[in-house]
């Protein structure tokens, strides 16, 4: 019977200046009662790199050439990714069936569509949003470009791979696994047609040299990411998302999510199925990407 692998103290200051650190990578915020995850979660780590304790591998995060890396690799070890098909079913509804059809009439001239969904984890999110785009129909010929980030590699391999299992589909249609999916053996296969819609990225947050290459969307999903964040992180990454918005862009959040005592920048709209954040457009004049 194998031992139990003993934890690597964690103690008080350290863990508020490795908290920190994080924080300031990502935005991603640890309160104190986070004290025992950190130091459950990250032991091997210290122990991986021959360190003895937490306080030295703080300074190898500070450091060490790897630094970057292994931060990554914290990320993947401290962040839960527990998302699925067709999630949010009404403010999905609201995109599908009133935002799509503005952006049909908006973009006509130039029949290019860019979306982005921030915090994407293993993909369901971004494939979904192609499934809706291309039910819709008179997308066809369009440009069409879905961009699913997140600052987890393990979890963007998974979306790459395009391969789920039941859990993934607990709100999807029948119809929808029909006709897009390969079953296989139990897993689920995307289809290429919904695939070929889709990037994806690697991509931190709070970092505004790398967003920039995200280039300008008409519609940005950030999806239960921003409760994960501190109040400063949130504004930072609120800034990004006007400044990567055409005028008169939609910035769809998790329920459990708002930008009050955030930002001012937005205004809130209301659709039929669901309230929407929307960059105000300058002059009354919508510019399309």
């Amino acid at each position: 019977m194998f031992e139990k692998e003993e934890l690597i103290d964690l103690p008080e200051d350290v863990f508020r200046l490795l908290r920190d650190l994080i924080r300031n990578y990502c935005g991603i915020y640890f309160n104190d009662d986070s004290r025992y995850l950190l130091e459950k979660r990250l032991s091997r780590r210290v122990r991986s790199h021959h360190l003895s304790s937490f306080r030295d591998y703080y300074r190898f995060l500070l450091y060490d050439k790897s630094r970057d890396e292994e931060l990554s690799l914290i990320i993947d070890i401290l962040t839960v990714n527990e998302t699925y098909f067709f999630r949010e079913q009404g403010q999905l509804k609201t995109f599908s069936e009133e935002i799509l059809p503005e952006l049909k009439d908006i973009n006509k001239e130039k029949k290019r569509l860019r979306i982005w969904s921030a915090g994407c984890s293993t993909g369901e999110e971004p494939y979904t949003i192609a499934m809706l785009v291309i039910e819709k129909g008179y997308f066809y010929g369009w440009d069409i470009e879905i961009v699913g980030s997140d600052i987890n590699q393990r979890v963007l391999q998974v979306a790459r791979n395009g391969v789920y299992r039941k859990n993934s589909f607990r709100t999807t249609d029948k119809y929808f696994l029909k006709k897009y999916f390969k079953e296989e053996g139990g897993i689920f296969r995307i289809a290429n047609s919904v695939k070929q819609f889709v990037n994806f990225s690697h991509l931190n947050l709070l970092d505004p040299f790398k967003v920039k290459f995200i280039g300008i969307m008409d519609v940005l999903f950030c999806r239960n990411v921003l409760i994960y964040f501190d109040q400063p992180s949130k504004k930072k990454v609120a800034e990004t998302f006007y400044d990567r918005l055409v005028d008169g862009g939609y910035l769809l959040l998790g329920h459990a999510e708002s930008l009050i005592n955030v930002t001012t920048a937005f205004t809130l709209r209301h659709f039929k199925y669901d309230m929407v954040y929307q960059k105000p457009v300058k002059q009354g004049v919508y510019i399309s990407v």
